[in-house]
C-alpha cells in the first residue's frame, strides 16, 4: 500500500499550540514541501524516496534484529550429556550481525556442546530498561529455538525463534571480541570461559500468538538493522496514549478506510515506517491496523514531527478544510477476543 502515492503536494505549517500531541512532541514551526503519502508538508529526518516494504512494515528480519537488541535475558534448554535437555536462566548479548552471545553462569561440564538447543525469552512488559522475566523453558533435542517476546502496551507479543547450535570459541581473539560485546552491552566485564555463542540458521518471526509465522534465513537476518527508533518507541506510545487519545481517534477515523467511527483506541508500536493502533467500533469489536508514515524517519525528532504533521492534516481533514483526497490505509484485521 505504500506504492500508492499521490502527486499533488501540499505545504502546511507545523502548529506547536494547534491540537498537536502534547509540549514534548512538538517542535518549531518549519514550512517544507514534501510529496507524500498523506500529501502533507512537514520538517521531518527522512530518506529521499518512499519505502515500498513488506506492506509499510519492517521485514521480519529486521523485527526479529529489533527483539534481540531490547531482550537480554532468557532461558537456554540445551542437551547434556546423559540425553537430558537442561533448562537454566541465562543473559545474552549480541554481536553486531546479531548472533546471541550467551553466558552460562552455571557449570558447563555436562552440557553437549556444538549441538541443538532452545532458548526462550518472554517479556511481560516492555520497559525502558529493558528488564525481561522468564516464563518457562522449552525443550526441544533437534532444534535450537531462541524465542525472544516483546509485549507491545500489553496487548500484543510479537516473536522471533532462532534456530542455530550452542558453540565454544576457542580462539583467544574470537574470545576477546565477545567479552566486549557483552562488556557494551552491560557495562561490566565478565568471565571469558562463561561466553557461549548461538550460531543463527533460521528464524522463524511470529506477530502474536496464535498466528502464523514468517520464516527468515540466515543471511536476510544478518543483513538486517534493527529499528532505530527502539530505545524510544515504549516512552513516545506511552505519551500519545496518555495525553493524545483524540489524536489516535482521528487517526483511526481519518487514515484507515472504515464504515463507523471509531470509539477507543491505542497504539502499539512505532517504528521507522509508521505505527500500529488497535481500535474499537460502536460494536465493541475490536481492530488493528498499520499506519505508514509519509517517510521513512530515522529518528526520535522526525518521527515526533512527522506524527505532528500527520495530526495536523487530519484534524484539518476532519474539520473540512482540506478534503480526504488519499489513499486510505485498507488492511484491517479483526482480532478475536483481544481487548483494548
Amino acid at each position: 500500500m505504500a506504492s500508492h502515492l499521490p502527486t499533488s503536494t501540499l505545504s502546511l505549517w507545523t502548529h506547536v499550540s494547534k491540537i498537536g500531541i502534547g509540549s514534548q512532541l512538538t517542535f518549531p514551526k518549519t514550512k517544507l514541501n514534501l510529496r507524500s503519502r498523506f500529501s502533507i508538508g512537514c520538517a521531518v529526518s527522512v530518506v529521499s524516496e518512499p519505502i515500498l516494504t513488506n506492506n509499510g512494515k519492517p521485514f521480519p528480519a529486521e523485527v526479529s534484529r529489533t527483539i534481540l537488541e531490547l531482550s537480554s535475558d532468557g532461558t537456554l534448554s540445551t542437551p547434556t550429556q546423559d540425553g537430558w535437555p537442561l533448562g537454566i536462566g541465562v543473559r545474552f548479548a549480541v554481536d553486531p550481525h546479531g548472533t546471541p552471545v550467551l553466558f552460562l553462569n552455571h557449570s558447563t561440564s555436562s552440557f553437549a556442546l556444538n549441538s541443538k538447543s532452545s532458548f526462550l525469552v518472554q517479556v511481560t512488559s516492555l520497559s525502558l530498561s529493558h528488564s525481561l522475566f522468564v516464563l518457562f523453558p522449552i525443550s526441544l533435542f533437534h532444534l535450537t529455538h531462541l524465542i525472544y517476546q516483546l509485549q507491545q502496551y500489553g496487548l500484543r507479543t510479537p516473536q522471533c525463534t532462532i534456530q542455530g547450535t550452542l558453540q565454544k570459541p576457542q580462539d583467544t581473539t574470537a574470545l576477546k571480541k565477545l567479552h566486549s560485546v557483552w562488556e557494551k552491552k552491560f557495562g561490566h566485564e565478565v568471565d571469558e570461559d562463561r561466553l557461549f555463542l548461538l550460531s543463527v540458521e533460521r528464524v522463524l518471526q511470529i506477530e502474536d500468538f496464535a498466528e502464523d509465522g514468517i520464516w527468515v534465513t540466515s543471511s536476510d537476518y544478518k543483513s538486517a538493522n534493527p529499528d532505530p527508533l527502539r530505545d524510544f518507541a515504549e516512552r513516545m506510545i506511552d505519551e500519545i496514549n496518555t495525553n493524545n487519545r483524540e489524536d489516535i481517534l482521528r487517526f483511526c477515523n481519518i487514515y484507515v478506510d472504515l464504515d463507523f467511527q471509531v470509539c477507543d483506541g491505542k497504539m502499539l508500536w512505532v517504528d521507522r515506517l509508521g505505527f500500529d493502533v488497535r481500535f474499537k467500533s460502536p460494536l465493541n469489536d475490536v481492530f488493528e491496523a498499520r499506519i505508514p508514515f509519509p517517510r521513512e524517519v530515522t529518528d526520535e525528532k522526525g518521527a515526533k514531527s512527522s506524527f505532528n504533521c500527520m495530526s495536523q492534516f487530519a484534524w484539518e481533514v476532519e474539520k473540512n478544510f482540506h478534503g480526504a483526497d488519499f489513499e486510505k490505509v485498507k488492511q484491517v484485521k479483526k482480532m478475536e477476543h483481544r481487548g483494548l
